[in-house]
């Protein structure tokens, strides 16, 4: 497969991006890796206050929900008040784990979003939802990624993880499984669960970044919550507009490290040879783990809410 991907290739595909065939960051600005200047004096006080209640309503959230290596990663970027500078935040992720956070308009083709990566260097879009979206968006704003992603690169382990993910984006591309990848990163970095002494923890962005699908995730009946395996996971469809119908569960980012530090072309071409699996599928002596408690939930959401 030709790993070269142009502006016109990109923009080409966006009407599988979004309905409306756009998107809404602003691209003209942007340098042949995608990357923008972030403005930051730009930002209005609406936004910062939306900011502010976006983030004071998921930390409310965190507690019982998140694992506490997000939540006490969060405590250390100091970002409750105003919208984050992301090359004051990259300063104190650099001296962690030597990553930095790069500003791009929004979603960005997936070449550059490994090259990225594989170099330590996450992508935030610097866009900030609508008031209106407050509960619902369909692309990934400053919100999300920030809020969402960057506390887990506070982490070394998971920090090597992101960057190995990175390097085998670009080995997918080569060997036309994107799918498969694509699909790994959805049910880990996105929406992945923990098991702890504490019981099941939520440490996916899209969960986290989330008012319904962070309790949705833990307590609800409804979703299959199945132990982790790649093969398993490199199978598995998603939606993208209802909360998931399954959710793979870790024991700690040493088996999410070490369970993809593998060669996975032998895997890729073994997984090409059968069907997909429905996001909703249990196979034969697959053990759904309970949820937290029975506590009630909102059954159906949004995936980047």
């Amino acid at each position: 497969m030709n790993t070269t991907v142009d502006q016109a290739d990109f923009f080409r595909t966006l009407a599988e991006k979004s309905d409306a065939g756009s998107l809404r960051g602003d691209y003209s600005q942007a340098d042949e890796h995608y990357v923008v200047w972030q403005d930051c004096a730009a930002y209005t006080s609406q936004q910062h206050a939306l900011w502010r209640r976006l983030y004071q309503r998921q930390a409310r959230l965190l507690p019982g929900r998140a694992c506490d290596i997000f939540i006490d990663s969060l405590a250390r970027l100091d970002a409750a008040d105003t919208i984050p500078d992301l090359e004051r935040a990259s300063d104190a992720l650099d001296k962690a784990t030597g990553w930095r956070l790069v500003a791009v308009p929004g979603l960005i083709p997936d070449l550059s979003f490994f090259q990225h990566l594989a170099n330590r260097r996450f992508p935030v879009t610097v866009w900030l939802r609508e008031p209106e979206e407050f509960d619902y968006i369909v692309e990934p704003d400053i919100f999300h990624d920030f809020f969402g992603h960057v506390p887990l690169l506070f982490n070394p382990v998971f920090a090597d993880h992101l960057q190995e993910y990175g390097k085998g984006g670009l080995k997918a591309l080569e060997l036309d499984a994107l799918p498969y990848l694509a699909r790994l990163y959805w049910y880990t970095v996105e929406f992945g669960l923990m098991q702890t002494e504490q019981g099941l923890r939520a440490y996916g962005a899209g969960i986290l970044s989330s008012g319904g699908e962070i309790e949705y995730c833990l307590r609800s009946p409804t979703p299959r919550r199945i132990a982790f395996n790649v093969e398993r996971v490199l199978r598995t469809l998603y939606k993208i507009d209802s909360y998931q119908e399954s959710y793979f569960v870790i024991r700690d980012f040493r088996q999410l490290f070490d369970d993809i530090a593998i060669d996975f072309a032998p895997l890729y071409a073994r997984v090409k040879t059968l069907e997909p699996l429905p996001a909703d599928a249990q196979l034969p002596g697959e053990i759904n783990i309970a949820p937290h408690n029975a506590a009630p939930c909102i059954e159906r959401g949004s995936r980047l809410c």
